[in-house]
């Protein structure tokens, strides 16, 4: 087909060509860019700005963290269980002793004693008191116990003993941690499945597989779901922990005439809506909650022991016992009473004598006079502190067998017992004593 004619402007005709535009990609470009070099001055300054501030930050996270805070010096992973002793020693005499203002009472298990003071907490040879492990942070140590097998240190942050943790009772190595909020003098009670973390105006209980919180109960320092607490506002003086109950003695005057003791739950269906068991409030003022078992609670009044059922808070029993308004005055030492509880009774320190109480209903059984504290057995006996030493009693009838003289070297203050073995350990205030 012919091409179309155009006219130029002389007239002649000439055909025109037809030309293809060229395609867009074939266009006329700008020169690429040549390669930046990063070898310049500024590229140099820029990373090595790069490089400071990361140093910084990481440092500063060093400065602030726990790793730095914390010292970890772990021992042997296998212990040799000490074999039960089968009849009592002759004599008793000291064979090590440590600092352990952070015990309340001794501290052992499987033969091993660990002491804490200060920040730290140290396992011990049960024998010579040699260190197997170490575990310090720059915080104070508000307490330390045992619970299933694990140490457990609670270290005080700030206002509050926060800082939970759980060691290897072998080596020392940390298991599960937690942060809580346990109030400062707080102490640990375990109940078989939880522990509980007592307090004057707050408590809470750490569920066992996890530390998880089970029950806060009190006055909340961050009220997530208002009104779900019982009483709030009211005092708590006193504690005791059985299997599946918690065992509190509140003070609630704005409402009540007197102490009102009240038996919880440690696992409600929500941690923080409580499951009161029972209640009951008391016609008097000044009480203290002694031992609590599945069936019974036992409080002590000036005078007598008050025993309630612990499902219907119903009054059982009430016993003349002697202890007086004086040794009943304030709260307790982390408010738990001087109790010591062995296959055959409950034993309980009222502050100038250790009265036995039967380990189902809490009926006061036999009384000695003149201890130093709730004691501990050995030998399938009773050892009682007394000033000059240790007494030895028949724990079913009370008589005294034997008597075993101890130099305390002037200390004659409450003493809190426990045996590891052949070791028979001393908690004197804030040092912890072995005897063998």
């Amino acid at each position: 087909m012919g091409q179309p004619e155009q006219p130029e402007s002389n007239g002649q005709v000439v055909l025109a060509e037809d030309v293809l535009e060229e395609p867009a990609d074939l266009r006329d470009e700008p020169e690429p860019a040549p390669a930046r070099s990063w070898r310049r001055r500024g590229d140099f300054i820029g990373v090595a700005l790069v490089v400071v501030v990361l140093l910084v930050a990481s440092l500063v996270l060093w400065l602030t963290s726990d790793i730095r805070n914390t010292t970890s010096q772990l021992g042997p992973s296998q212990v040799n269980p000490l074999q039960p002793v089968t009849a009592l020693p002759p004599t008793l005499a000291e064979v090590w002793r440590a600092p352990s203002g952070a015990t309340p009472v001794p501290v052992n298990l499987d033969s091993v004693v660990v002491t804490g003071d200060g920040g730290e907490v140290v396992g011990r040879d049960a024998l010579t008191g040699d260190v197997r492990w170490r575990y310090s942070r720059d915080w104070p140590l508000c307490t330390v116990s045992t619970a299933w097998g694990r140490v457990f240190a609670v270290h005080r942050k700030d206002t509050n003993c926060s800082e939970v943790t759980t060691l290897d009772t072998a080596s020392g190595k940390r298991g599960p941690q937690r942060n809580g909020d346990a109030e400062l003098g707080t102490r640990l009670l375990n109940e078989g499945s939880h522990v509980l973390a007592t307090g004057g105006k707050f408590f809470e209980v750490y569920r066992r597989d996890d530390l998880v919180r089970s029950l806060e109960y009190g006055t909340l320092r961050a009220i997530v779901n208002p009104g779900k607490q019982p009483r709030p506002g009211c005092d708590y003086g006193s504690f005791a922990v059985a299997a599946g109950k918690v065992a509190v003695l509140e003070r609630c005057y704005a409402q009540d005439a007197g102490d009102r003791v009240t038996i919880l739950k440690p696992n409600p269906e929500k941690w923080d809506e409580p499951q009161v068991i029972s209640t009951a409030v008391l016609a008097e003022k000044g009480a203290r909650v002694v031992a609590v078992t599945t069936t019974r609670v036992a409080l002590a009044l000036p005078g007598k022991l008050v025993v309630f059922d612990a499902d219907t808070g119903a009054l059982v029993a009430e016993y003349p016992v002697e202890v007086t308004a004086g040794e009943l005055a304030g709260d307790p030492p982390g408010r738990v009473a001087s109790i010591f509880t062995s296959t055959a009774n409950t034993y309980w320190f009222t502050g100038s004598r250790t009265i036995a109480l039967s380990p189902t209903d809490l009926n006061p059984l036999w009384t000695v006079p003149g201890t130093l504290g709730a004691g501990t057995t050995l030998a399938g006996h009773l050892l009682l502190p007394v000033k000059d030493g240790l007494k030895v009693f028949d724990q079913v009838s009370g008589q005294e067998v034997a008597s075993l003289p101890i130099d305390r070297e002037g200390y004659d203050g409450p003493v809190e017992m426990a045996t590891e073995g052949p070791v028979v350990l001393e908690q004197r205030g804030g040092t912890l004593v072995a005897l063998r």
